[in-house]
C-alpha cells in the first residue's frame, strides 16, 4: 500500500474528523503517500497538514472543476480511495479518480448511486459518530480504526492575533452563533441572555465570531445590540486558521450543530453545544458530548411523531420552532455545571454578582 486518496471535500466539521484517518495512515502505514481532494474553503483550514499531497476541487466551477480534477489525475492509480462522501457532486468527482480498491459506506448509509463509485465497504454500525464512521474507513485496508487524535497546523501569527483578543485576568467564552443551515440557529436574543449571564455571574469575556457572510454579521450584531453587557464582536474579521487558534486559547466555546464547534473540539476545548434540530450523538462535539444541551428528541417527537428509537439514525429535526425548544435556563444551568467542573485559577478576578 504506498499511495491513498482520500476523497472529501465539505464540511468544515467533517474534515476536521478526516484529520485523525490522516495522522493514523501515516503511523499505520510509514511513507505512505496520501493525496486528499478536499473543497476551496475547508482547504484553509487544514491543507497545510504534513506530509499530504492536497487538490482542491471547486464545486462551484461545474465542469470545468471535473475537467481539472481529471487532469490533476492523469497518469495516476492509487492502491486505495477512501471514498467519504455521498453527495451526487462527489461521487462524479471520485469517477474522476483511479483507484484499485474503492472504500465507501455501507449501504445503510449509501445515496446518490453512492454504490456505482465503490467496490469495498465500510461495516455497517447503527448509531455511530460521524468521527468514528469516518475513522472506519481504514478497516477494509486490514488497518485499525483511526484514534480521536487531531493536529491543525496554526502559525505564531494566528496565535498572536488570537491572544489580541483575549483577556488574560478572566475566563474567555467565544459564541459562534450561526450554522450553514438556519434552522439550528438558537434565538438571538437567547445568546444575548447567556452572554449577559456568563459576564455577570462569572466575570467572563464574551467574543462573538463568525464568517463574514452578511447574515452571520447582522446575526452577531443582534445579539450584542441585545446584552445588556459588553460583548468583542469580531465576526468576519478572522480567518479559518485565526479561529483555531481563538479556539485553542479559550477557555468555552457555545455553539449549535457547526463546523466551529469539531475545531473547538478537535483543540481540546469545551464545547456547550445547543443541540435540538440535530442528534449530538451523531454529530456533536466528539470530546464535548456532556456538554451538549440536549432536547432533540423532543423535537423530533414534537415535528415528526417519532422517538430517537423509531427514527432513522441521522434524522434531522430541522423545522422552525425546534431550536426554541432550548432554554436559557437550559444554558445558563449548562454554564454554571461547566463552572462549577473548573474551578477559576486564582489569577483571575471574581465574578460579578447578579
Amino acid at each position: 500500500m504506498n499511495s491513498i486518496c482520500i476523497l472529501r471535500l465539505s464540511a468544515i466539521g467533517d474534515v476536521t474528523h478526516v484529520i485523525p484517518v490522516v495522522l493514523s495512515l501515516q503511523e499505520q502505514l510509514p511513507g505512505v503517500k496520501i493525496t486528499w481532494v478536499i473543497g476551496k474553503i475547508e482547504a484553509k483550514l487544514v491543507g497545510d497538514l504534513p506530509g499530504v499531497e492536497f487538490i482542491v476541487f471547486d464545486k462551484k466551477a461545474g465542469r470545468k472543476g471535473y475537467a481539472e480534477l481529471r487532469r490533476h489525475m492523469q497518469g495516476r492509480k492509487f492502491d486505495a480511495l477512501l471514498h467519504m462522501q455521498v453527495a451526487f457532486r462527489a461521487n462524479l468527482a471520485a469517477a474522476c479518480i483511479p483507484a484499485r480498491t474503492r472504500i465507501g459506506y455501507d449501504k445503510a448509509r449509501s445515496k446518490d448511486l453512492h454504490s456505482l463509485f465503490i467496490n469495498r465497504r465500510i461495516k455497517p454500525a447503527p448509531q455511530q459518530h460521524v468521527r468514528d464512521c469516518l475513522a472506519s474507513f481504514l478497516e477494509p485496508l486490514g488497518l485499525e480504526a483511526a484514534p480521536p487524535r487531531w493536529q491543525i497546523p496554526v502559525s505564531d501569527s494566528d496565535h498572536h492575533f488570537a491572544r489580541e483578543q483575549l483577556a488574560t485576568d478572566r475566563r474567555n467564552l467565544v459564541i459562534s452563533p450561526c450554522a450553514s443551515h438556519t434552522l439550528r440557529n438558537w434565538p438571538a436574543e437567547r445568546y444575548a441572555q447567556l452572554a449577559d449571564h456568563a459576564v455577570r455571574k462569572h466575570g467572563m469575556k464574551v467574543i462573538l465570531v463568525g464568517s463574514p457572510a452578511p447574515f452571520e454579521a447582522e446575526y452577531c450584531a443582534a445579539i450584542e445590540t441585545a446584552m445588556k453587557e459588553k460583548a468583542h464582536n469580531i465576526c468576519g474579521k478572522d480567518t479559518l486558521k485565526q479561529l483555531t487558534a481563538l479556539m485553542s486559547h479559550a477557555d468555552l466555546v457555545v455553539t449549535p450543530d457547526t463546523g466551529p464547534a469539531h475545531i473547538a473540539s478537535a483543540v481540546g476545548t469545551d464545547v456547550l453545544g445547543l443541540f435540538a434540530a440535530s442528534n449530538p450523538y451523531r454529530s456533536g462535539p466528539y470530546n464535548s458530548l456532556d456538554w451538549c444541551v440536549n432536547r432533540y428528541p423532543e423535537a423530533l417527537e414534537k415535528f415528526t411523531g417519532k422517538t430517537v428509537e423509531q427514527a432513522r439514525w441521522g434524522a434531522k429535526a430541522e423545522f422552525e420552532g425546534a431550536m426554541e425548544l432550548i432554554t436559557v435556563a437550559d444554558a445558563t444551568d449548562m454554564l454554571d455545571r461547566w463552572i462549577e467542573a473548573h474551578p477559576a485559577p486564582d489569577t483571575q478576578t471574581a465574578p460579578k454578582s447578579d
